[in-house]
């Protein structure tokens, strides 16, 4: 089974990076399954504007082609397009036991748990901006709390480790962080895609043979060559995962 996986596209808000996202949707081969993360959205409530609503029709046409899966995340839950098509709507995805695909809110114990703290960073952040800071992701601003940030990826990788395990798969792909990383961890595959509202975009390319996370880059011609040429085509070099200890 051959699939393409992104997550945290954010369409809708001002971050997202539409140019390079459609330059990628438009080679994404039609004999692979194309697999949405969760927050492909920013805002279920919000209103779109053409270019974004365009995107989100594509999605609908591209499903009565192919396998489009759109998993939900925390800020699209409950938000159904217009253009529905073919799109199957879920919590979660799997491929066989090869991968498990959830948009990682469903492992996040750390945000939950301090709302109050977000709401007051965020509340912080779009004063920044206004008082004329450049303005980037809140996500991309949290990174600068290094401690708190790292503490959030370990908490998701290693409860997205935890349930692979017990549940049989060899690995797990997630989003929600929006930090692209690839580990190995208590023999589990684990990989987060990142977020396409800042440089690099990632996205989860699998084959037959492998699953690996990949940097997105020109991939002008990569239609016509089928889905076996996506990595070769659209990636940039890339190490191999590692292993790290894990402790409980």
């Amino acid at each position: 089974m051959k699939a393409i996986v992104v997550s945290d596209l954010h369409i809708g808000s001002r971050y997202f990076l539409r140019q390079n996202f459609e330059q990628f949707l438009n080679n994404i081969p039609e004999d692979i399954d194309f697999i949405l993360n969760g927050d492909i959205i920013n805002n279920p409530y919000g209103k779109l504007d053409s270019a974004d609503r365009q995107i989100i029709d594509r999605f609908g046409v591209m499903s009565l082609r192919q396998n489009v899966v759109w998993v939900k995340g925390n800020h699209d839950n409950g938000y159904v397009p217009d253009n529905l098509g073919n799109i199957q709507i879920k919590k979660h995805h799997s491929l066989q036991e090869r991968l498990f695909i959830t948009h990682g809110d469903f492992f996040d114990e750390v945000m939950p748990r301090s709302r109050m703290f977000i709401k007051a960073f965020k509340i912080m952040h779009d004063l920044r901006v206004k008082l004329g800071a450049r303005p980037v992701h809140v996500a991309h601003y949290a990174k600068r709390w290094k401690r708190f940030y790292a503490y959030l990826r370990k908490n998701v990788m290693l409860n997205a480790v935890n349930y692979a395990a017990k549940n049989g798969f060899k690995a797990v792909t997630c989003g929600h962080t929006h930090y692209a990383e690839e580990k190995i961890v208590k023999g589990i595959h684990y990989i987060n895609t990142g977020a396409w509202t800042e440089q690099p975009t990632h996205y989860v390319h699998v084959t037959d043979d492998e699953i690996t996370l990949n940097k997105t880059a020109d991939s002008a011609g990569l239609k016509s060559h089928g889905a076996d040429s996506v990595q070769a085509a659209s990636v940039l070099p890339q190490n191999p995962a590692q292993p790290i200890p894990y402790h409980n």
